[in-house]
């Protein structure tokens, strides 16, 4: 069964995005350099088998035209709620089939990084690409089974929230981790997105 791939997005626009890079390095450098990172994103998910859709904020930005994202693909607002609410959210709405949702910020992110996650789903519950910050730039599922805790007490954009993540898992879940890769945050991770983050 063919597989989805959600992108969490948010319009790029300047304070709303990158906060905490904007405060090193200008809002607005920040929200283009977060754009340039969507756009990547997006083309590598483009490159396979599974279909791809972006789960968009603010929730009118689903309904706008292609200002920010390519027309071709389905949105989906992200809606209320912390961002654990928000990603449950995605996999109850999400087609039948194994679900893997994505941020926009790991300027490594390849096709072949989604397609060793849906791999990893063949066989295991859960699926997670790692943070070097502890946190994760993956998350996926192959929904056979429930986990209703899932995401529930993470901590959030600290360096506990892959942990914390699993551990909201049912405990006889096969859990696999795939590439552990870097995202930008702050402007010292800057150096992960090469000549891009010179251009902004």
């Amino acid at each position: 069964m063919r597989g989805t791939v959600i992108i969490f997005v948010k319009a790029p626009v300047a304070g709303r995005v990158k906060t905490r890079l904007g405060a090193d390095i200008g809002y607005g450098r920040a929200a283009a350099l977060f754009r340039t990172l969507t756009q990547r994103t997006i083309l590598e998910s483009l490159k396979g088998e599974w279909q791809t859709v972006l789960a968009v904020d603010p929730p009118l930005a689903a309904h706008e035209s292609a200002r920010f994202w390519p027309s071709c693909l389905p949105r989906v607002p992200q809606g209320q709620g912390d961002l654990g609410q928000r990603m449950a959210r995605a996999f109850d709405h999400a087609p039948p089939g194994p679900v893997i949702i994505i941020g926009a910020d790991a300027p490594g992110l390849r096709a072949q990084h989604l397609r060793a996650a849906f791999h990893a789903l063949k066989g295991a519950g859960a699926v997670f690409g790692p943070a070097e910050d502890g946190g994760y730039w993956l998350v996926g599922l192959n929904r056979r089974r429930a986990a209703p805790e899932l995401f529930k007490g993470v901590r959030w954009s600290t360096k506990h929230a892959l942990k914390d993540t699993v551990q909201t898992l049912p405990p006889d879940f096969d859990v696999r981790m795939i590439e552990t890769l870097a995202d930008v945050d702050e402007a010292k991770d800057l150096a992960v997105i090469g000549p891009a983050a010179a251009a902004h």
